[in-house]
């Protein structure tokens, strides 16, 4: 696999047994950038992986938001996107009394969330899954959307890595949005650190070795262990 930066318009290859894939175009006998980001040559296939811009909700990412305000029917959740979204009381796993929302889910309370719908007006949330819902405890951290790929890693290698390394459970909302839940704050903060550290470095070449030597370098030495 192949890795690289790329801009707008920059020629990738003209080799025509590649495909364009997302985030390129075929133009004559070229395939050409159409924004910047991470250029990955996967197989036939090549695309460009955005490493800036917002976050474009579909159908059935997970998601992390704030609760921003309360309805007569559900919950309206800010998960940084151009769309407002609500969670609807009928989403809910259990009952919950009309007139007692903010029991469930009060403004300002982080959720775990699963979008159900993205329509013109908005997108519509879902905590009906397993592992979705009101986040109880640890800490939540930012970053670009568009990095959360490199954060994952393939087929989940990076993000497993640094569970591992940190004894963390992790939840990467596909909105740029991340959970991390440890038996104490220090295992927390050094997958902040590893997590963040990926987040800066992803436009780099061999990302996986880096991280590898990023974590036995600054493991705290009481980190809990299960």
């Amino acid at each position: 696999m192949t890795k690289k930066i790329v801009v707008p318009g920059e020629k990738i290859t003209s080799d025509d047994k590649f495909l364009p894939g997302e985030g390129t175009m075929k133009q004559g006998k070229d395939i050409k950038a159409l924004r910047f980001g991470l250029y990955e040559e996967n197989g036939r296939l090549v695309k460009v992986i955005p490493l800036s811009g917002i976050f474009m909700p579909r159908r059935g990412n997970v998601v992390i938001g704030k609760v921003m305000d309360i309805t007569f029917n559900g919950w309206i959740i800010d998960i940084d996107a151009p769309y407002q979204s609500f969670l609807p009381l009928s989403e809910c796993p259990r009952y919950v009394n009309k007139r007692d929302l903010q029991d469930y889910l009060d403004i300002g309370d982080m959720v775990v969330a699963k979008i159900s719908g993205v329509k013109s007006k908005g997108v519509d949330l879902s905590v009906l899954s397993r592992g979705l819902g009101k986040i109880e405890s640890g800490i939540t951290i930012r970053t670009n959307s568009n990095k959360v790929p490199r954060i994952i890693g393939k087929e989940g290698s990076m993000i497993n890595l640094i569970k591992k390394e940190t004894n963390t459970e992790i939840t990467v909302g596909q909105n740029g949005i991340i959970w991390l839940k440890g038996d104490n704050i220090e295992d927390e903060l050094f997958a902040k650190k590893a997590i963040l550290f990926v987040s800066e470095k992803s436009f780099v070449e061999g990302l996986t070795e880096k991280v590898e030597e990023f974590l036995k370098k600054n493991k705290p030495k009481k980190i809990s262990k299960k």
